[in-house]
């Protein structure tokens, strides 16, 4: 199928993102692995956020074989501190997303903005939370998208925020899977730790990450264990991350059914 896109506006600001004291440079991706997969109907365009009071741009990318997406679940992606809705393309999201659905995953849809360093959380009137809780569900909406059937997924501070995304709103998401998130003890997302009962986690992290210890420790925190996930040899960075989104994906596929009681 033919890769769509609808490029508008100023390109994303990529930097390496401060965290915990520790540079966590997720922006070294020459070893990023992509998957030999057609690409289905990929979008950047861009749409008036209210709720951070600016234009975003807003990514979506529907497997191959699928047509608009019409009817699919989405699974919102809450981007790190170094990148933003408008690297997706060059990351090969919607490759990796048709590899999945050829794999045997049930079909969905990957739905994401940019929100920019904000680690998603509200900063006086700009709220990249309230985009992802609100906003981004209604732009898939108009599209056809089913958003009665939502998950998120997120890396890095991304990862965070899907984390503390699912937190705040508890029963808004039927999975969340976050590869190395920014977390420390004691912060926001640790304190609401206990409001992830009953949401099927998935948590990934490289054991050479300097943030592998905080994760390992928001593991034990949870009050319930991870659904999927695993510590493996990796560092910071999409030449880690790349090699474990089709366990996340898979992850997040099989949730999509139980909602309708047809696991």
């Amino acid at each position: 199928m033919r890769r769509r896109y609808v490029l508008t506006g100023a390109a994303g600001i990529v930097a390496a993102a401060a965290i915990g004291g520790a540079q966590l440079a997720d922006r070294r991706d020459a070893d990023v692995t992509v998957p030999d997969a057609a690409l289905g109907d990929e979008r950047l365009e861009q749409r008036r956020s209210d709720a951070r009071g600016r234009t975003v741009d807003f990514y979506t990318c529907v497997p191959a074989g699928h047509g608009d997406g019409r009817g699919l679940p989405v699974c919102l992606v809450l981007h790190g501190g170094s990148k933003t809705a408008r690297d997706f393309p060059a990351l090969g999201l919607g490759r990796h997303l048709t590899a999945a659905v050829t794999a045997g995953a049930a079909p969905f849809v990957l739905a994401g903005a940019t929100g920019d360093r904000l680690a998603w959380r509200p900063s006086g009137a700009d709220d990249p939370q309230r985009m992802a809780h609100e906003e981004i569900p209604r732009w898939c909406a108009e599209r056809g998208f089913d958003t009665s059937r939502v998950a998120v997924w997120g890396w890095s501070m991304g990862g965070a925020g899907a984390l503390l995304l699912a937190e705040t709103f508890p029963g808004f998401v039927l999975r969340v899977a976050a590869f190395s998130p920014a977390v420390s003890a004691g912060d926001d997302v640790f304190t609401g730790a206990d409001r992830l009962r009953g949401t099927p986690v998935g948590l990934w992290c490289g054991r050479d990450d300097p943030l592998y210890r905080a994760v390992r420790s928001l593991h034990h925190r949870l009050p319930e264990a991870p659904v999927a996930g695993g510590y493996t040899g990796g560092r910071h960075n999409f030449g880690y991350w790349s090699t474990v989104v089709p366990a996340a994906f898979a992850f997040i596929a099989a949730g999509w059914w139980s909602l309708r009681g047809l696991v």
